[in-house]
């Protein structure tokens, strides 16, 4: 159970933490008697060594950065959102508003997800402008977010625990779902909340307050997020900031949702609502999807997993309530997607979670349970073990087999041909397989998502997995474009180019100037 102020027999001042107990490893506290224990954390700080932290963080973003590279070199794109995050970030690089044709002609992603945060990769993108880029910053962002969770947990345990924890979050289910599914917005919540988590573990309130506000540029259901930090404010009792911070992640959550993207959407409102009251056509009442939050074994599989590789002490932490916003939406929804432990959906979660472990094991350490007290001196390195052992099961593991690195593939030479085949600076429908390596130089649109638009390049790959195969591809082209005529340009293995032959329409849906 949550426990949000006592740990076993100790006793604390109102509104704050528990003592904490450095463990039988760490250095003696060097200040004198009377000092103020609020100096503790501060102390144990400027003790705890940033280095060994800083080779763990370089190894894991090189792995993170490896897997994702060779995914995008061997045309393994699990899905559109690497070519549309990268048409976003060329955008801002650009310094025009964030339109991603992607999602339609035009189409003002601000109107879809509200990730304004991602602005802050237009600099590396005037760098290295690939989609490759998106795919380094999130695997320093998720090496940043283990640097923040390794280091801390030794504070607050000592000993080698944090290295142990490093080692659990880093090859954490959560992180390595998220990244095989390439770049998203979330990214950069992983760090923050390892950094919200940090500061409220050490007591720097303040601190926890500056460093969630910018959750709320991350994405529209993290205000929600934000409120439950006031909550944890409120209750340790910085009274004030809690008030005022819960009052704030409740209005951004609302305004967002409510006035900011149906604002910049061209439907006038949030789409996503229909995750929750949809199920396919049917609607689904908001009692029906709360009584059916449990109703799969997705599910429940999910939440024991996300809890297990924390050797389950994550529930002694009142951190963890910062994962039932998440949780909450993705449970309501009708989207079989949101449920389980595949996609990006629980990598923000990892933070928190290993970070509720360390306050877990601090508070258990001292429990009168005797039992508890002796779990608590294992609990560190089983989740390790735990994260160890399930690695062979989940994406770094493709790491050690030789035809990861196996880029010179029939299939991939053919891609890169048909890549060739496509001139820069045109106006390309195409499916996922060469979406995100187009998006650097080209217009793309999603196939099937342009109509009238006549782009000068159809490109598909036959194998992609329509639900009716291709028979005639030329055909098919002008099937989706009847205004325009086009011809084969070039066949090669499953990929197909056609070009336009007949002149670019006057006006062009979604370019500027219409």
């Amino acid at each position: 159970m949550l426990e949000l102020n006592k740990s076993g027999t100790d006793r604390s001042e109102p509104g704050r933490l528990p003592a904490q107990d450095p463990g039988p490893d760490a250095a003696p506290d060097p200040r004198p008697e009377g000092d103020s224990p609020s100096t503790g954390p501060e102390a144990a700080a400027d003790r705890v060594p940033l280095r060994p932290y800083l080779i763990a963080g370089a190894i894991l973003c090189a792995l993170y950065f490896l897997y994702a590279y060779f995914q995008y070199a061997r045309f393994g794109s699990p899905s559109w959102d690497l070519g549309i995050f990268e048409q976003e970030v060329r955008a801002y690089a650009g310094f025009d508003a964030p339109v991603v044709d992607i999602k339609g002609p035009g189409y003002l992603i601000l109107g879809d997800h509200f990730s304004p945060i991602v602005a802050l990769l237009a600099p590396l993108y005037w760098i290295w402008p690939s989609a490759e880029s998106l795919l380094f910053a999130q695997a320093a962002l998720f090496a940043l977010g283990g640097v923040i969770v390794g280091r801390t947990t030794q504070q607050v345990l000592g000993g080698r625990s944090g290295l142990c924890v490093t080692v659990a979050y880093g090859l954490s289910w959560g992180i390595q779902e998220a990244v095989k599914a390439d770049f998203h917005e979330i990214a950069f919540a992983v760090p923050l909340l390892a950094l919200v988590c940090r500061a409220l573990l050490l007591e720097r309130y303040t601190a926890a307050l500056l460093w969630a506000l910018p959750l709320v540029l991350v994405k529209e259901d993290l205000g929600a997020t934000v409120a439950v930090v006031g909550f944890l404010l409120f209750v340790y009792g910085r009274r004030l900031q809690g008030a005022l911070l819960a009052a704030f992640g409740v209005a951004a959550f609302v305004v967002t949702l409510m006035v900011l993207i149906p604002a910049a959407s061209s439907a006038g409102t949030y789409d996503y609502w229909q995750k929750i009251d949809k199920n396919g056509e049917q609607d689904v009442s908001m009692l029906d999807s709360v009584l059916g939050v449990l109703n799969s074994s997705v599910k429940i599989e999910m939440l024991v997993f996300l809890i297990g590789i924390t050797a389950f002490m994550a529930l002694r932490s009142p951190l963890t309530l910062l994962i039932l916003p998440t949780l909450g939406w993705r449970l309501l929804s009708q989207d079989s997607n949101h449920w389980g432990m595949v996609w990006h959906y629980s990598a923000i979660l990892m933070p928190v979670l290993f970070l509720a472990l360390a306050d877990g094991v601090r508070r258990s350490r001292g429990s009168h349970r005797p039992w508890l007290a002796s779990y608590a001196k294992v609990a560190v390195p089983v989740a390790a073990a735990i994260a160890v052992a399930m690695t062979q099961h989940l994406p770094l593991r493709d790491l050690l087999r030789p035809e990861t690195y196996r880029t010179d593939d029939a299939r991939s030479q053919a891609a890169r041909a048909a890549l060739d085949a496509i001139p820069a600076g045109s106006r390309v429908e195409t499916d996922i397989t060469l979406m995100a390596h187009l998006t650097s130089d080209r217009t793309v649109y999603w196939v099937g998502g342009a109509p009238g638009t006549a782009p000068d390049i159809v490109a598909v790959n036959l194998d992609f997995g329509w639900s009716r195969p291709i028979q005639d591809p030329v055909a098919y082209a002008e099937q989706l474009h009847p205004e325009a005529r086009y011809r084969l340009k070039h066949r090669g293995g499953s990929f197909v180019v056609m070009e336009r032959t007949t002149p670019e329409p006057a006006k062009i849906p979604g370019v500027r100037g219409d």
